[in-house]
C-alpha cells in the first residue's frame, strides 16, 4: 500500500489539532480537523471543529439567547450535551486553558450572563454538541494506522466557524506535501 501522509514529529498534547487523512471514511470524522483538549495515558478527547447543525443556539438550551454563530457537531460522545470553548480566559471562571488564548468550559452561569449581556462576542466563543473521544492507547493506533495528521492549532483559526473548507485550508497551509493531499479523492475506488 502506498503512504500518502507526510510524516511530521507534532507531538500530541492539548491545542493540537488532528487533521483526517483523505481516506479515513468514518462519518463523524471524513475530512475533519479537531482541536484536541486532552491527552494522557487514560485517554484523549476533542473537538470536531469542522462540521456544524443547522440549528440556532437558543434551539439547544433554555436560558440562552440567540446569536449569530455556528454550532459544530463535536463528535459521537455525549452528543446530548452542549461543550463550549472561548478566548475570554479567566472573565469565566473555572475555565481550562487548552491552547494559547483558547480556554475550555468554565462557569456556565457566567456565560450565561455574559451572552445576555452582549459582554461575550460570536468571535470569542464555539459551541459544539458533542465530543470525540479515544480510550487509552487508541489514539496512538490510529496515528500508526496514519489515519491522523497532528498539525498545530492557530487561535484564530479555532474560533472561526467561516471556513467551509477548513480541512484543506489546513493541509494547504502547511506545505505543498500536505496541499496534495487535498487533491485525492475521499473514496480511492472512485479515482
Amino acid at each position: 500500500m502506498f503512504d500518502f501522509t507526510p510524516k511530521n514529529n507534532i507531538p500530541l498534547g492539548p491545542g493540537k489539532i488532528l487533521i483526517a487523512e483523505p481516506f479515513l471514511s468514518d462519518p463523524y470524522f471524513k475530512r475533519s480537523v479537531i482541536l484536541l483538549c486532552e491527552h494522557s495515558d487514560e485517554g484523549s478527547f476533542g473537538f470536531v471543529l469542522n462540521n456544524y447543525i443547522e440549528m440556532d443556539l437558543d434551539q439547544l438550551m433554555d436560558n440562552l439567547p440567540n446569536m449569530e454563530t455556528r454550532i459544530s457537531i463535536g463528535g459521537p460522545v455525549k452528543s446530548s450535551n452542549l461543550f463550549y470553548i472561548h478566548s475570554v480566559g479567566s472573565a469565566i471562571e473555572n475555565s481550562v486553558p487548552i491552547a494559547e488564548g483558547i480556554y475550555m468550559g468554565g462557569d456556565f452561569d457566567a456565560l450565561q450572563q455574559m451572552l445576555k449581556t452582549g459582554k461575550l462576542e460570536p468571535h470569542q466563543i464555539r459551541f459544539f454538541v458533542g465530543y470525540a473521544g479515544w480510550s487509552a492507547n487508541q489514539l496512538h493506533e490510529e496515528l500508526e494506522q496514519k489515519s491522523w495528521i497532528v498539525g498545530e492549532a492557530d487561535p484564530e483559526m479555532l474560533m472561526s466557524t467561516q471556513d467551509n473548507e477548513l480541512w484543506k485550508t489546513i493541509l494547504h497551509d502547511m506545505g505543498k506535501n500536505y496541499a496534495r493531499l487535498t487533491d485525492l479523492p475521499s473514496d480511492p475506488n472512485l479515482n
